[in-house]
């Protein structure tokens, strides 16, 4: 213990902070998993689709409220005015709790209308509003503590609100007859009691409610943006509100638990993203390109092994997660997983667009992306049901990885950064291996046997393994 504690004081300070980032993020989400088998045994299939309509609702209103300016532009302008860094915030957190008071009084004006075109009530669209104001004063705060490298505060702050969300909002769905809505409010009261804290926190050290400079550039930076925010929202959202209007809220239900199931794979994304971009960023700098895909093949490998796991134990996972009346969110799970994949393979690609600011370019593939899939879902939703919102999905991540994936290859005018025909075989054989393990799921002893043949492979190339893990870690290194 002593030696570990030893072994902990020696590393760098940024390292121990990403790490605890890291750690933070993967008890956010877990918290979240954790709980998901009590509320769909709380909420029925109705319920869990209104939640997941509203979630998403919440998503794409969120973008149009607060211009997502707690995002990059915010990041950048804590380096850029470092020396006037707290009046900087404090300008911010200002200009979006205006723009929420001001859209919630437009809301309060056309109330009957938005309620008519979201399906949500009244209290469900103003509790809407303020975990909107509570999230983005908590994403200002959360980013300076990060750069500042304050990560103690930031992690305890979370966990509280991570643990009590649910923990109240099982209570409240107890005590009341409209389940979504008391879970919505404890949602509410939670974030109010606590991220209110983190508004205040940088008004009081900032003490400038008004900067006339910040202001002009946090629009000037963040509405050229809103195209590519408000798409990405659409893409991850608009199938559950499309299969509740055009099928109903019991399927919309079934959906959204496969489409969460699915995102716990997300939180693989999340992690060796945040890992190895500090690294491309700076293999990218340094004119080093061709090393990059060193790290990349074996990310994407390892990546795709863990969505075919995923897609492997869905039955079990399904059964575990929630009771029989969802059980045919399995058929889902497959294609849902696989968009995962490529949206790990997208960031590959879209970091030459943002160290290059052409983030033009990346609006064009989001927008393409989320077109493409209402289209999509609207055309094939009717026809085959909410099953097709799976597919639908799966095919316009691939067309947005592609999109990126080109426009990387005109803004580096190089092909030699990736080979496009591992990137095709890779993403052949694992589609191809998804589908299969799917087929299998009303044959359990086959999927086993194909499972316990992963095993015995793994143990063999175990060194292989090892030797990946390791670099990883000294990419880590390497980037700081």
């Amino acid at each position: 213990m002593i030696k570990f504690r030893e072994q902990y004081t020696q590393i760098p300070i940024r390292v121990k902070v990403s790490i605890w980032f890291l750690i933070c993020s993967f008890l956010q989400k877990g918290i979240a998993v954790i709980t998901t088998p009590i509320f769909t045994r709380l909420m029925s299939t109705d319920d869990y689709g209104q939640f997941g309509v509203f979630s998403s609702w919440m998503s794409i209103v969120s973008v149009l409220v607060t211009l997502n300016l707690f995002s990059g532009m915010y990041v950048r302008g804590l380096v850029k005015y470092e020396a006037d860094r707290r009046q900087f915030s404090s300008s911010l957190q200002s200009l979006v709790l205006l723009q929420c008071i001001v859209w919630t009084g437009l809301y309060l004006i056309f109330y009957q209308y938005v309620n008519a075109v979201t399906s949500l009530t009244t209290i469900q669209t103003l509790c809407m509003f303020c975990l909107i104001w509570t999230s983005s004063a908590f994403n200002f705060w959360a980013a300076e503590q990060r750069v500042e490298l304050h990560y103690r505060s930031l992690v305890l702050l979370t966990l509280c609100v991570s643990f009590l969300k649910p923990v109240l909002g099982i209570l409240l769905i107890f005590r009341s007859d409209d389940k979504v809505t008391a879970r919505i409010i404890g949602m509410a009261i939670v974030e109010l009691v606590f991220f209110t804290y983190c508004f205040v926190d940088q008004i009081y050290r900032g003490k400038r409610v008004y900067v006339k400079q910040y202001w002009k550039e946090a629009f000037q930076y963040n509405i050229p943006l809103v195209p590519h925010y408000l798409s990405m929202s659409v893409l991850n959202g608009a199938d559950k509100i499309m299969i509740e209007r055009m099928k109903g809220l019991s399927e919309s239900g079934i959906y959204n638990l496969a489409y969460q199931i699915s995102q716990v794979m997300m939180l693989f994304n999340v992690a060796l993203t945040q890992t190895i971009e500090p690294w491309l960023y700076k293999k990218i700098n340094d004119g080093e390109t061709t090393e990059i895909k060193r790290i990349a093949y074996p990310s994407w490998v390892f990546i795709a092994i863990m969505n075919l796991l995923l897609i492997a134990f869905a039955p079990e996972i399904v059964y575990l997660f929630a009771p029989k009346a969802y059980y045919d969110a399995i058929w889902v799970i497959a294609p849902i997983a696989m968009s995962v994949f490529f949206i790990f393979l997208y960031a590959f690609f879209a970091v030459f667009e943002f160290y290059y600011t052409k983030t033009k370019l990346a609006a064009i593939a989001t927008c393409t992306g989320a077109v493409l899939n209402i289209v999509l879902n609207y055309i094939f939703i009717n026809k085959y049901g909410y099953y097709a919102a799976g597919y639908t999905t799966l095919f316009c991540y691939i067309v947005y990885a592609m999109l990126h994936y080109y426009f990387m290859r005109i803004i580096t005018r190089a092909g030699d950064i990736y080979d496009s025909k591992f990137i095709f075989l890779l993403s052949l054989i694992f589609m191809m291996s998804g589908f299969l393990l799917m087929l299998t799921y009303k044959v359990p002893i086959l999927r086993y046997g194909l499972l316990i043949m992963g095993v015995i492979v793994a143990v063999i190339k175990r060194k292989v393994i090892k030797d990946f893990i390791a670099t990883l870690i000294n990419t880590r290194k390497a980037a700081k």
